[in-house]
């Protein structure tokens, strides 16, 4: 087995594995109506308490970090907490199905960002698949209801500035691979580093929600009441359950699969999780999966294995 292919089946089933993760917080928002950013942060706690309690008894290794490094992950972790933040907010004032679209356009920016800051290769396959990316995107989501679109001008922008946050998360990514980071530390680095960054954000935006009392959105994404989910067990239950599931798996996949690919291959393949939580969706909440979203999902699903023949045919790239 080639690199290039362990890289593809690596981010392949970490993609499965990460598109569990908006059933799981739909459920926690919609059964606890919990705000998304007290979700995120919940999330990152417990992945980050995981990691060391995991790390500690197998591999201590992993818990160490070069000094120099420690900037770089701090970094690292904020723009983590930026792309949770910017995307439920995002949800909040465009819906679902405009903001998946807005946030799915960051395999545009990473291969443009890759090619000119990374070296990676840029040719008319990878351009193919990017568009073929974006149009399944749209067919899945639902997005290609006019109606869908009907939003104000900073909906638009925040949901482009997630789609940039994700695509600055994935050249960084691949940056902390040519550091020679291992992708488990620094998967546990970012998080706990995140974790931080939302707590801040909770109690700031959370605290000032008497100010936005007209914003229904605003007063829906943080909270300062940490411990929203009181005694529900099965609430508290399914947040560990998001955490060490589709959040470790898929993130960390995601990550290990840039040590293998570019990092605008492994975006482009990450598409792919819309129309995984779609084909989850039915099968689990019973959602209805219509005849645009399998036709998205086959776009997008032939966008990567032209990606992938494209990708197969070209001469090695030197490293960055």
């Amino acid at each position: 087995m080639t690199r290039l292919t362990k890289g593809y089946i690596i981010a392949l089933v970490g993609t499965a594995i990460w598109s569990a993760t908006a059933v799981f917080i739909r459920y926690l928002t919609e059964t606890y109506h919990m705000p998304p950013l007290v979700v995120a942060f919940w999330r990152d706690l417990f992945v980050s308490i995981t990691l060391i309690v995991v790390f500690a008894a197998l591999a201590p290794s992993l818990l160490r970090v070069d000094r120099q490094h420690l900037r770089f992950l701090l970094l690292y972790g904020f723009v983590l907490s930026i792309f949770n933040s910017l995307w439920t907010i995002a949800v909040a004032l465009d819906g679902a199905a405009v903001a998946t679209v807005l946030a799915y356009s960051s395999p545009a920016f990473t291969a443009i960002a890759g090619w000119k800051l990374l070296g990676e290769r840029l040719d008319g396959s990878k351009i193919l698949a990017v568009v073929l990316s974006i149009i399944g995107c749209v067919f899945v989501s639902g997005a290609y209801d006019l109606a869908a679109w009907q939003v104000n001008p900073l909906g638009i922008v925040t949901g482009l500035l997630a789609g940039v946050a994700f695509a600055v998360y994935s050249l960084m990514g691949k940056a902390a691979s040519q550091r020679n980071i291992n992708p488990w530390t620094t998967l546990l680095y970012i998080f706990a580093c995140a974790a931080m960054f939302l707590l801040f954000y909770d109690l700031t935006l959370g605290g000032l929600q008497g100010a936005f009392s007209g914003s229904p959105a605003i007063l829906q994404i943080a909270s300062p009441n940490l411990l929203w989910l009181g005694s529900s067990w099965t609430g508290w239950g399914v947040l560990v359950a998001l955490a060490i599931g589709p959040t470790i798996g898929g993130y960390g996949l995601y990550m290990v699969s840039l040590t293998y690919l570019p990092a605008s291959v492994a975006n482009l393949i990450a598409t792919l999780e819309p129309s995984m939580t779609a084909v989850q969706s039915y099968l689990f909440l019973g959602e209805r999966f219509t005849r645009e979203q399998v036709i998205g999902a086959g776009l997008v699903i032939v966008g990567v294995i032209l990606l992938r023949i494209g990708e197969s045919r070209a001469p090695a790239a030197a490293p960055a």
